[in-house]
C-alpha cells in the first residue's frame, strides 16, 4: 500500500513539474488517486489501531447495517466490488466471532442471507462513528459548499466514466 501511494504521489509531482506535458484530465486523474490512497491509507491504519478491524471487514458490516434484514453473499461482493471469494474469507471469520449470522434464503436453497447480530451492529456503531469523526477531520479545510461543489462535480465525473465504458 505504501508503494502505491509514494507511485502516486511521485507521478503527481512529475505531473506538477511538467504540467504541459500532460493533459488537465491526467492531472486530475492523478491527484483523485493520490488523495485516495492517502485517504484509504490514513483509515486503514485508524481501524487497525482503534479496533483491530481491517478495511474490508469494515466495509463489509456497513452493507450489512444497511440492509437490516441482511444480503446473500452475491449482493454482498457485487456492493463491495470484490469477488465473492473475498467475501465468503470474510464472511466465515465474522461468523466465528458472532458478528454476523446466517440463514438458508427462503426461495432459494442454494444461497444464504448474512445479517448482523447485535454484538455486531454494537461493534460497528462504535466503529461507524469514529470513521465519521476521521473523515469530517480530513475534510475539515473543505468548506460545506466547499464538499457540495465536489461531490456533484464527481458525480457528474462518474457519469462520464460510466458512460465511456457502457461504449466499450
Amino acid at each position: 500500500m505504501e508503494l502505491e501511494q509514494s507511485a502516486a504521489l511521485d507521478a503527481e509531482s512529475k505531473i506538477a513539474d511538467a504540467p504541459g506535458d500532460h493533459k488537465a484530465e491526467l492531472r486530475l486523474w492523478l491527484r483523485l488517486l493520490a488523495t485516495n490512497t492517502l485517504i484509504e491509507t490514513e483509515i486503514r491504519r485508524r481501524l487497525r489501531e482503534r479496533f483491530d478491524v481491517t478495511l474490508p471487514r469494515f466495509d463489509l458490516m456497513a452493507q450489512l447495517e444497511r440492509k437490516p434484514h441482511g444480503m446473500t453473499l452475491g449482493e454482498l461482493s457485487q456492493r463491495m466490488m470484490v469477488t465473492n471469494g473475498n467475501v465468503t474469507g470474510l464472511v466465515d471469520r465474522l461468523l466465528a466471532e458472532e458478528v454476523i449470522s446466517r440463514k438458508q434464503h427462503k426461495s432459494d436453497r442454494r444461497s444464504h442471507i448474512v445479517s448482523l447480530t447485535e454484538k455486531g451492529r454494537k461493534q460497528f456503531a462504535r466503529m461507524a462513528k469514529e470513521h465519521e469523526d476521521w473523515i469530517a477531520a480530513m475534510f475539515g479545510e473543505l468548506t460545506q459548499s466547499e464538499c457540495v461543489a465536489l461531490t456533484k462535480m464527481l458525480g457528474k465525473l462518474k457519469t462520464s466514466v460510466r458512460t465511456v465504458a457502457a461504449q466499450n
